[in-house]
């Protein structure tokens, strides 16, 4: 393990491992089924220096996002409410207008620009992924293929100015390299600029378990106390934040250079609270770590004891957390049947690792297993809702986290 990557601390406290796990988002096709795949530890570490929890084994973004990346962010009706949201929000609070340059750090196809772009604002999104950017390009996004370094800030600042806002949501906490990212910030944005990202709190990922959120595109498990410290670095502030429900729990944090804006009480409020909930302790981290080992064994003997019973079982959908789920719970092809996928970037493909046949979300009702494993938690009650037939026709939903339980009906 090296240093922490906020503070440069050596002094990190290894309390969780989830063993060795192909990358979560390399589905295969079947002419790769019989190459080697990779295997990368994944292990969690906490900071004693200043709180930050990160993985202790770093891939390369390269290996991670430019080879043939499957993820689409505007999957889910949910998700594109809360993009919708997320610009009209940002654009009332700071009152944008066509002057206004919004940049969006690994903008995936686009969603939340084009939310922008809707109320009349500029944008340019950037991100490596190329197969990605051909889709935000379709859709009529300017987005640049590459990674935010500082060749691409000269390349956005020569094309439209400074930015008056940035956004990166599911983003920051991907960065290794956090001081030449803050950097490439500070010399895009304008001076009252503000810089935005959005991502899974910690408090959250331990107080309800969810586990499956780590794997190594997540380097870093988001808190507030080490964030004020490494903003400190650079002469900006935290100076409001705000909680959302998408993936899990996540929090919207608004930075700026110091003096700016009027700092939100709500902030030393939540740093009170992560003291209280004691969420840096090693006796809380460890017994996170026991629950998660119980919850492994639970979930499998759940699935195992229906597969005694002759059920057939399937899982729904396949993001990035269910493959952690899946390979460290060690749930494989003799358990599940196939996986089924909203995204036509990994129908017809298989998961990584355990290889299982990944079908069109239509499956459910055409092969009609007994049960179907929900990896896509975060989104439960919308996908139990679009597949109400499956349940009138007897299908039951297993939800894993934070406990396994079993839904026969709609929830209200």
């Amino acid at each position: 393990m090296k240093a922490c990557r906020m503070c440069q601390s050596i002094q990190m406290y290894k309390f969780l491992d989830l063993g060795f796990t192909p990358l979560a988002d390399q589905f295969r096709r079947k002419d790769q089924l019989l190459e080697s795949e990779m295997y990368y530890p994944l292990e969690v570490y906490v900071c004693d220096s200043c709180g930050l929890v990160q993985l202790g084994h770093v891939v390369s973004p390269e290996i991670l996002y430019r080879n043939d990346y499957p993820y689409e962010s505007s999957t889910t009706a949910t998700g594109k409410i809360h993009w919708n949201e997320f610009a009209s929000s940002v654009v009332e609070r700071f009152n944008l207008n066509n002057k206004d340059l919004v940049v969006d750090i690994g903008s995936n196809v686009g969603v939340l620009l084009s939310a922008f772009k809707d109320h009349g604002i500029r944008i340019c999104g950037i991100d490596p992924a190329a197969n990605i950017v051909r889709i935000a390009q379709e859709n009529n996004i300017e987005t640049i293929c590459d990674f935010f370094n500082q060749d691409s800030v000269n390349e956005i600042i020569t094309r439209h100015g400074h930015a008056s806002i940035i956004t990166a949501t599911n983003v920051f906490a991907h960065v290794d390299d956090l001081f030449t990212f803050m950097k490439n910030i500070l010399d895009l944005l304008n001076d009252d600029g503000i810089f935005i990202f959005e991502a899974p709190y910690f408090g959250n990922l331990i107080q309800h378990l969810e586990y499956d959120t780590i794997y190594h595109e997540h380097l870093s498990y988001l808190s507030l106390k080490p964030l004020i410290q490494f903003f400190n670095k650079f002469n900006m502030e935290i100076f409001d934040l705000e909680f959302r429900d998408i993936h899990g729990g996540s929090f919207r944090v608004y930075i700026s250079k110091k003096s700016k804006y009027p700092v939100n009480p709500a902030i030393n409020e939540l740093l009170v609270q992560e003291e209280k909930n004691q969420i840096y302790s090693h006796e809380k981290l460890n017994n996170f770590a026991d629950l998660v080992k119980q919850n492994r064994d639970e979930l499998l003997w759940l699935l195992l004891s229906l597969k005694h019973e002759n059920k057939k079982i399937a899982a729904v959908s396949a993001p990035a957390k269910g493959m952690t789920l899946l390979n460290y719970c060690k749930i494989g092809n003799n358990i599940l049947d196939f996986v089924t996928e909203k995204s036509k970037l990994k129908i017809g493909r298989f998961t990584p690792g355990l290889h299982i046949t990944v079908k069109s979300d239509g499956a459910l009702l055409e092969e009609k297993p007994d049960y179907a494993l929900l990896l896509a938690w975060n989104f439960a009650d919308e996908i139990i809702k679009n597949n109400s037939l499956y349940l009138k026709n007897g299908g039951k939903f297993i939800i894993p986290l934070p406990k396994p339980i079993i839904i026969d009906k709609v929830r209200e």
